[in-house]
């Protein structure tokens, strides 16, 4: 019985042992699995943070293309814009230049005209009385002292007023010519009614005013009067042959260059330029 008894004991006590060791291993392995489990979710959360900090950089990166594809293109589209306003601004110079271009051959023409119808005008004379020459762009009739007045005198003589009456029949007919009248003497001082080769230069360019004005009507608006002295030399005075041609009065004609004038003014804008 005792035997027995022992026995039983035994048992109970193994089947004791043995059914507190089960939930012991059971909990163990619930445990390192939920250990696992919590070390992957680390890992997990982790990675998902490194992907939305790369995701959060690429976004930026993106962000940062996107503005500078937009800058080149707002550069891009003020370069064409400079582009075509230059092309204007070139396109516009050209036409300009063209007008300019028309107006100067024009005026050359106009000169050349001026010049033939002078000289036709003044056949009957010598070449050592007068000459007609273009200079400077203008045409210039040279009339000497000796066909316009005596000697230190500012009194026109007959065949001086002759020659200023067939000058006056051109000029009548052309409207378009301004006329600047030029005295000019030698070097030797005056003695006599003026004070000096100045008031004798602006004297005899005066008369000659007068009488295109007053005798032959041409219109004073067009008339432009005034005295060198024996500042304007075309020749030596050491000789009585270079004096001689230093006196003189120059009769300068030119077009008028209004429509010249105002497209040079129409320019002086920049850039209408600049």
């Amino acid at each position: 019985m005792k035997k027995a008894i022992h026995l039983l004991a035994i048992i109970a006590t193994t089947s004791l042992f043995l059914a507190s060791c089960v939930p012991t291993r059971r909990w163990k392995a619930s445990e390192a699995a939920l250990q696992s489990v919590r070390s992957d979710s680390a890992r997990l959360a982790q990675q998902v943070a490194q992907h939305e900090a790369t995701i959060g950089q690429l976004k930026q990166q993106i962000g940062d293309l996107n503005k500078k594809i937009e800058d080149l293109q707002n550069k891009s589209g003020m370069t064409e814009s400079q582009l075509n306003q230059s092309k204007e601004q070139i396109a516009e110079q050209r036409r300009r230049l063209a007008q300019l271009q028309a107006l100067m051959d024009a005026q050359k023409k106009a000169i050349q005209d001026i010049r033939k119808k002078m000289s036709d005008a003044l056949t009957g004379f010598n070449s050592n009385e007068l000459t007609v020459s273009i200079k400077n762009g203008k045409v210039y009739v040279s009339l000497s002292e000796n066909l316009l007045f005596p000697s230190g005198s500012a009194t026109v003589n007959p065949k001086g007023k002759e020659a200023l009456g067939k000058l006056a029949q051109v000029l009548n007919t052309n409207p378009n010519i301004t006329v600047d009248i030029e005295g000019h003497t030698d070097s030797v001082p005056i003695r006599g009614r003026y004070q000096d080769n100045w008031a004798l230069s602006v004297a005899r360019s005066t008369a000659i005013v007068r009488i295109l004005t007053t005798d032959y009507q041409v219109d004073p608006v067009r008339v432009i009067a005034s005295g060198h002295s024996s500042y304007e030399p075309v020749q030596t005075n050491t000789t009585a042959e270079g004096r001689a041609l230093n006196r003189r009065t120059e009769i300068i004609l030119s077009p008028k260059l209004d429509e010249l004038y105002k497209l040079l003014e129409s320019g002086s804008d920049p850039t209408t330029s600049n």
